[in-house]
């Protein structure tokens, strides 16, 4: 069943954002499977990321990627992220 994730990062810059998706980009395989779609808005104190997974497991498979990369660049932990079961969606 999809999932709607919601994460706010406060502190994390649009630049620190970029140089995170670059290191996501270059790993090998398909980093963001499962990703339907996402968002990321810059809020002036930090940013927040709206994703759409397929499933609850593409999203952990995908943090279990993303977070050790963040802390190695220092990036500042937010709030554990708000995870919603999606009803339906659709993209035209």
């Amino acid at each position: 069943m999809a999932i709607l994730v919601k994460s706010e990062l406060p502190g994390v810059t649009t630049d620190q954002y970029d140089a995170l998706n670059g290191k996501l980009q270059a790993l090998p395989g398909n980093t963001f499977q499962g990703c339907l779609s996402h968002a990321c808005v810059s809020t002036g104190s930090g940013l927040v990321i709206h994703d759409l997974w397929e499933s609850e497991q593409d999203m952990q498979k995908f943090m279990g990627l993303v977070m050790p990369l963040a802390e190695e660049m220092g990036l500042p932990q937010g709030p554990q992220p708000e995870i919603h079961q999606v009803h339906n969606y659709w993209t035209p």
